[in-house]
């Protein structure tokens, strides 16, 4: 590879992380990183871990993160930095191969991977997901691999698609189906030009049906695993694509572009099978656990095949070889993203570079109980926290490094996956039912119950604890 395109792609990365932001702790953060941090120090985490170590133990994602911490000896918050660079970098990387089995013009192929960067965290329907997100994790590292066997079926080279699709596989538990199956889908309608009615295959392991009556709690503060739940426009954010790709094959086939054509029309089927499948598993109550499968995820990874295509085309009939085009596109597309971002993080940094202490004031009292807090203590806080106005989705257990009981929001998340959890999940939130309004005794009561020996409040509470930290938002109080 010519050293050109790398340097381009390097541009785009950090333009990217400048667009995007960048926040290593936020969202499901909380949920990969303990697993790392638990490989790194086996003595952390002595009380609820099961609610993170459920998907760590499905990938090699926290062994890989571990053992380049191990290798480099790179300060952590510094290598999650490095990781998430090197996510982007690869994932534009293999955007830009593809493109280039898709156009032969440089123009084309510059502008699908320009808007692949400029679009990097665009929600994907109601999928609840980002093309890629703010901080390193196994969707963003699995993407990479993805998009690299694609381009290699493309390229009839299988063996080495199958082996990206393997890799993908050991990161990520849930998203390679949707990319394996769609690899099969293009081998298929590569020997069937005129393409293929329906293809659909629901592998249902032993056990969905076998689940606590808690469980039902949790499924329905999913609302992104149940197409019936949609709003009317993110079910158009999961149909319109398909009149769009359907469009772009005719103009491909038109212009003999054979691979933008095969893309498309198997993007089409694609679309139609996971979509009908998601239909069918949110109807029927007795499916609710079904669900989890989230056949409405299979939209990722058509996103991001749309968004190439689609930039290819603007580079090709639209933008040209016209500066001023270049500039009246991306100029105000970034602007927008980066100020979406701002709205989803307001109380912190757009980049919370490393090193750097947070802006944050949940994220300051999470990192006080870290460097003064003993490892085996076990905290309780508000089950919505990350929820609420002002904490910016920050994961205690990721930066703090503290067990605490489960949460309302991300170990919710970990449960509609693994329903056996259901009930220790629905015990320790309803615990804190009414949380706003707990004293002294209520606190005490989660002591008894959970060995519960830190909380953290918002203010004005914590009367009649000792509160040894507080900012302008919260206090760490000691129980006991």
């Amino acid at each position: 590879m010519k050293l050109r395109p790398i340097v381009i792609v390097l541009l785009l990365t950090f333009g990217a992380v400048l667009v995007h932001g960048y926040h290593p702790w936020a969202e499901d953060a909380e949920i990969y990183l303990p697993g790392v941090e638990k490989i790194l120090r086996p003595e952390l985490f002595p009380f609820g871990a099961q609610f993170f170590q459920s998907h760590a133990h499905l990938t090699l994602f926290p062994n890989l993160i571990a053992a380049s911490e191990r290798v480099t000896r790179l300060p952590f918050d510094v290598l999650l930095f490095s990781w998430h660079l090197v996510s982007i970098f690869l994932f534009l990387l293999a955007c830009w191969e593809l493109s280039g089995k898709c156009f032969s013009s440089p123009r084309a192929r510059w502008a699908g991977v320009a808007l692949e960067a400029a679009l990097l965290t665009l929600p994907v329907a109601g999928t609840a997901l980002y093309i890629m997100d703010q901080y390193v994790n196994p969707r963003n590292l699995n993407v990479c691999a993805t998009i690299f066997a694609v381009s290699r079926v493309l390229d009839k080279k299988y063996t080495q698609a199958a082996a990206f699709l393997i890799v993908a596989a050991l990161i990520h538990p849930l998203m390679p189906a949707f990319a394996i199956s769609f690899c099969v889908l293009l081998l298929l309608m590569r020997k069937m030009p005129e393409g293929i009615a329906s293809l659909g295959c629901l592998l249902l392991p032993g056990g969905f049906f076998d689940t606590p009556a808690a469980y039902h709690e949790v499924a329905i503060s999913h609302s992104y695993h149940y197409l019936t739940r949609w709003a009317w426009y993110e079910i158009l954010g999961a149909l319109a694509p398909l009149v769009i790709l359907w469009w772009s094959g005719r103009i491909a086939r038109s212009k003999r572009w054979g691979n933008v054509d095969l893309l498309c029309r198997a993007l089409v089927v694609y679309g139609v099978v996971y979509f009908i499948a998601g239909l069918v598993l949110a109807i029927p109550a007795r499916f609710e656990t079904l669900a989890r499968l989230q056949p409405m995820r299979s939209l990722y990874l058509l996103y991001i095949l749309m968004i190439l295509i689609g930039g290819g085309y603007l580079g090709e009939f639209v933008l040209r070889n016209r500066a001023w085009r270049w500039l009246a596109l991306f100029v105000p597309l970034c602007a927008g993203m980066f100020a979406a971002q701002r709205s989803l993080f307001p109380a912190s940094a757009p980049i919370e570079w490393p090193g750097m202490a947070p802006r944050n004031p949940w994220a300051q009292a999470f990192v006080w109980v870290r460097d003064h807090t003993p490892t085996d203590a076990i905290f309780a806080l508000d089950p919505e926290h990350m929820n609420l106005p002002g904490e910016d989705e920050n994961g205690f257990r990721a930066i703090a490094e503290r067990s605490m009981l489960a949460d309302g929001v991300k170990d919710s998340g970990a449960v509609s996956m693994f329903p056996a959890m259901a009930d220790a999940w629905w015990q320790q939130v309803q615990a804190r039912a009414n949380w706003k309004n707990f004293g002294v005794q209520d606190f005490e009561r989660l002591h008894e119950q959970y060995g519960v020996t830190w909380v953290i409040v918002q203010r004005p509470g914590g009367a009649g604890l000792e509160c040894p930290y507080g900012n302008q938002a919260v206090q760490v109080c000691r129980v006991n």
